[in-house]
């Protein structure tokens, strides 16, 4: 079956994405709607709308360092089915609520399902993906978390219309999260597990048959072999030296840094501000003089523009481009679209200047662009791909509960008063951070992992008396040459808890002896 498998594969379990987009957005609608306003007595720049919004963000955190320890023990595959039965319990008690209380609780638990989702999608996909797919691939989680951002908006906007006395207006949009967490919840079933996980557990032969399945094209039969006994060699090398706990993680150098990348692409993808524009852009369009249902509409475009950049930059761009260059220029162009916004808006403040307020749409949608050919996309392309086997589950887990979602939390809460008192220049918060922090780290510390394997990219962060090598055609063809040696020597002689294998100095040094767990070296 091969790449179009792989792609229905990768796009059916982003549906997982797509609750993420969608119930993140369907509050730009629901605290549009004045009967949910009337309901629950309160006002869209209310600290309640915050806390609504924080506590889904708060729900996300534990969901995804939770995702750390299923993804390790049940799979990938069915990490991402308990995450769609936890989204079907939210949404119901989200659309019974009849207090603020059962509200809230079904946000955190709403959130909780999508924190798990979120860490998890991205690596089941990375793991089912080719190499020079693999920005494709797994890029597809954005593209779903936009397409569940235009689902929202638009399901909002129809029931907006609805009589303002009406708790349909707000009811059927976050009742009808329950339809896609069954259809996940269910398709699933009919889809493989990650091969790099069924080797894990030692179900190589699944595992070829799916691998197979992923990726052969009828005529790429030696390739299939070779990579199959890399990923093979690897794995079972990483669990030579495979240690229980989240500590190890921080303790060994190579790990911390690739940890440290795999956050710090999150925390710089909310600093974007876009977040932000996707909670309370109806605020926002209301600070331009777009007020009421005009202001849901606009959001709904705004909603569409996103999706449709991501698919032409997954599709055409991503997987030539790589990944620093359009971190780089997302980072910059984020920062001068903002910057341009909070001009306008200082000028326009009461939203009476028609060209300033049109202009100003203008910079919000172009946000969104720009971030869809950059953060959007990439966040969770490197997050996923730059974590080893050894610490992928727990890594994505922290990476995207820590570096996403709490940070999230955060401007989800003090964003709708930040916009209520100081306005137009909290938009400078988001550019100055751009400036100061994302734009030199990306620029000096990131890493190029276009088309290179999840066992190759291992190199990047790999050092020979402490330097860094060089990883070329020639590093990766001798890396190849050693796995192979390394399994034909082991071929045969491997017992439980023991295996000859060379380990690089700088793991070994950082090693204690009580995380050896009788690994011979």
């Amino acid at each position: 079956m091969g790449k179009a498998f792989n792609i229905f594969l990768a796009t059916f379990a982003a549906t997982g994405s797509f609750l993420f987009g969608y119930d993140s957005g369907v509050m730009t609608d629901v605290i549009a709607s004045q009967d949910f306003l009337t309901f629950f007595d309160t006002n869209s720049s209310s600290p309640i709308i915050g806390a609504i919004n924080a506590t889904f963000s708060g729900g996300a955190v534990f969901g995804s360092l939770m995702g750390g320890l299923t993804m390790d023990r049940f799979g990938r595959k069915k990490t991402v089915q308990i995450g769609a039965v936890i989204a079907s319990v939210g949404a119901i008690l989200q659309c019974a609520a009849y207090n603020l209380a059962m509200m809230l609780v079904g946000r955190i638990i709403a959130g909780w399902a999508v924190g798990l989702m979120s860490m998890s999608v991205p690596v089941y996909q990375a793991e089912c993906a080719h190499p020079k797919t693999r920005g494709l691939i797994v890029g597809l989680t954005q593209q779903m978390i936009g397409v569940g951002f235009i689902v929202s908006t638009w399901i909002g906007y129809g029931c907006n219309h609805a009589p303002d006395t009406s708790s349909v207006q707000w009811r059927f949009p976050l009742a009808f999260q329950v339809l896609p967490s069954l259809m996940l919840l269910v398709g699933l079933i009919w889809l493989p597990e990650s091969p790099r996980y069924l080797i894990e557990i030692g179900k190589e032969e699944e595992a070829m048959r799916v691998f197979r399945k992923l990726h052969h094209d009828g005529s790429n039969e030696e390739w299939i072999q070779s990579e199959f006994l890399e990923i093979k060699t690897t794995i079972t090398e990483e669990k030579a030296i495979s240690v229980l706990g989240w500590l190890p993680m921080f303790k060994i150098p190579m790990w911390r840094t690739r940890l440290i990348h795999g956050t710090l692409v999150q925390v710089f993808t909310q600093l974007t501000g876009v977040n932000v524009i996707n909670y309370y852009q109806t605020i926002m369009y209301d600070a331009l003089g777009f007020t009421g249902h005009k202001a849901v509409l606009v959001a709904g475009l705004y909603n569409i523009v996103g999706p449709i950049t991501n698919f032409f930059f997954i599709v055409f761009v991503l997987d030539r481009v790589g990944r620093r260059k359009p971190l780089l220029f997302g980072a910059v162009g984020i920062t001068i679209a903002l910057i341009c916004e909070a001009v306008l808006n200082s000028v326009n403040q009461n939203g009476t200047e028609r060209g300033s307020s049109i202009a100003g749409v203008f910079f919000i949608f172009s946000v969104s662009v720009i971030f869809s050919l950059s953060f959007g996309p990439i966040s969770w392309v490197y997050m996923s791909e730059i974590m080893p086997l050894s610490i992928r589950g727990r890594g994505n887990a922290f990476a995207t509960g820590i570096g996403n979602w709490l940070v999230s939390t955060l401007f989800a809460q003090v964003s709708p008063i930040a916009l209520s008192h100081i306005k137009w220049k909290y938009y400078f918060v988001f550019a100055a951070f751009n400036i100061v922090i994302t734009i030199p780290t990306i620029a000096l510390y990131f890493k190029e992992t276009k088309q290179l394997s999840l066992e190759e990219i291992d190199l990047l962060f790999v050092k020979e008396d402490g330097r860094r090598i060089s990883v070329d055609q020639g590093t990766l063809a001798r890396e190849r040459e050693r796995k192979r040696s390394v399994h034909t020597m082991n071929e045969g002689k491997e017992t439980e808890g023991t295996l000859q294998y060379e380990k690089s100095a700088e793991l070994r040094d950082a090693l204690p002896g009580s995380f050896l767990n009788g690994v011979k070296v």
